[in-house]
């Protein structure tokens, strides 16, 4: 039977934020003081969130997507910096009459052709270059406020696991103290073989509980080596607690991703209208002609201007497609608001719904401890007999269970509280 699944994870109550929950140790059912870790969750040579973030961002497929982004954008503002609109190019034609009259003439063209900004053109394309840079920057902090989602589940589940591996540790040589107890009073006749039989077969089943906390302690810190590349474990001691009033007057990175999005499709809209038609075009360049054979060669300076026209053919399917960009992205902007609103408020009082049901836990785990330690009186006099105490331990491990399972979702859910705040660690 498994007494104690989750006694250890009350070590970890606000971990990742605030101040412990609970503070007085657990009472054993024989009157002693349990050997139950801090609430204030520490690992001898931890690593912090902050640390494990970045040394996560370093490792994640996101992080380079994030920096190609930013550099894209960067490299089409450079390219508004430039004399021309387009890369130039270059021209070369040769004419003879080889084929006709063969009378010697030659015609020799060389030139450059330089596409030319359209008036507002330039400026309107650095705005929208400047914009797309922050919107790359935004989206670089959405990608790690959701790494850092990741990490905290992540490390909140390690801690909840080695906290409740050494609580299992703790019950198993509990059990094992009852057991040789039991031994003893069973070959000195006291109590009978069934009574033994029955506290060793409880030490079994918590040696069984301890090796599986252990096992998925270890799965646990797998995951967590493989997200952040380090060994060490999380230390959430320094998590500090959010102050519910001063929510309002934050900025989710999200909403601002959102808003530049919109922002950069207004300007590509805007864009749009100061690019009507193609890039006009200069040319520039010479020309060497040879009239024939007796003639003397004559040489001549090109200048041209290319000038396509705008039509709706072109235009409008451009227009289109950006003004459904801009219709999305004020859409989005819109719901995302109203669901960052709505995730906030149930964030909260998921906060204090918790909050209450851990006081409620733990006034009733106390008072089965209570219980727990009059019948295991009672039975060290004899006047009680092993199975009622077994059961009345079964209950205190239970309520205990209940306590530290309700514990850790406090510390969860104000961790998750400062996720859908929007807060890095």
């Amino acid at each position: 039977m498994k007494l104690f699944p989750w006694l250890a994870a009350c070590t970890i109550a606000g971990s990742l934020a605030g101040s412990p929950v609970w503070g007085q140790p657990a009472a054993s059912p024989d009157g002693h003081q349990a050997a139950v870790p801090s609430a204030n969750f520490h690992v001898t040579g931890g690593v912090t969130l902050p640390a494990a973030l970045d040394a996560a961002w370093q490792r994640a497929v996101a992080a380079r997507l994030s920096d190609g982004q930013r550099r894209s954008a960067e490299a089409d503002g450079a390219a508004a910096t430039s004399f021309w609109a387009a890369p130039p190019s270059l021209e070369l034609s040769y004419r003879d009459d080889r084929l006709h009259a063969n009378a010697g003439r030659r015609e020799t063209e060389i030139g450059l052709t330089v596409p030319l900004w359209l008036p507002g053109q330039r400026t309107a394309r650095a705005s929208t270059s400047d914009s797309a840079v922050a919107q790359a920057m935004a989206a670089q902090q959405v990608a790690r406020l959701r790494l850092a989602g990741e990490l905290r589940e992540t490390a909140w589940q390690i801690a909840a696991m080695q906290a409740e591996a050494a609580q299992a540790d703790t019950h198993t040589r509990s059990l094992k103290q009852l057991a040789d107890d039991v031994d003893r009073r069973v070959r000195a006749g006291d109590l009978a073989l069934a009574d033994g039989l029955a506290a060793q077969a409880e030490h079994l089943a918590a040696s069984a509980l301890q090796a599986e906390v252990r096992q998925r302690h270890q799965a646990a810190h797998l995951r967590w080596t493989l997200l952040t590349g380090l060994n060490a474990l999380p230390d959430l001691t320094a998590a500090s607690a959010i102050d519910p009033a001063s929510d309002s007057a934050l900025l989710h990175p999200e909403l601002l991703l959102a808003r530049l999005s919109s922002e950069l499709a207004r300007k590509r809209v805007a864009l749009l209208r100061y690019a009507q038609r193609d890039q006009p075009e200069l040319i520039l360049g010479l020309r060497h002609d040879v009239p024939g054979r007796a003639e003397a060669s004559q040489g001549s300076l090109v200048v041209g201007l290319r000038m396509p026209f705008g039509t709706d053919d072109r235009n409008r399917p451009l227009e289109a497609a950006a003004l459904a960009d801009l219709e999305v992205a004020q859409t989005y902007e819109q719901r995302l608001l109203e669901r960052v609103h709505s995730d906030v408020a149930a964030a909260r009082d998921a906060q204090q719904s918790a909050q209450g049901q851990l006081e409620s836990e733990t006034a009733r785990a106390r008072l089965l401890r209570e219980r727990a330690i009059l019948i295991d009186t009672s039975f060290r006099a004899g006047e009680t007999p092993l199975p009622d105490l077994l059961r009345a331990r079964a209950a205190a491990a239970q309520a205990a269970s209940a306590t530290a399972r309700q514990s850790a979702a406090l510390g969860l859910a104000r961790a998750r509280f400062q996720q859908t705040l929007g807060l890095l660690p």
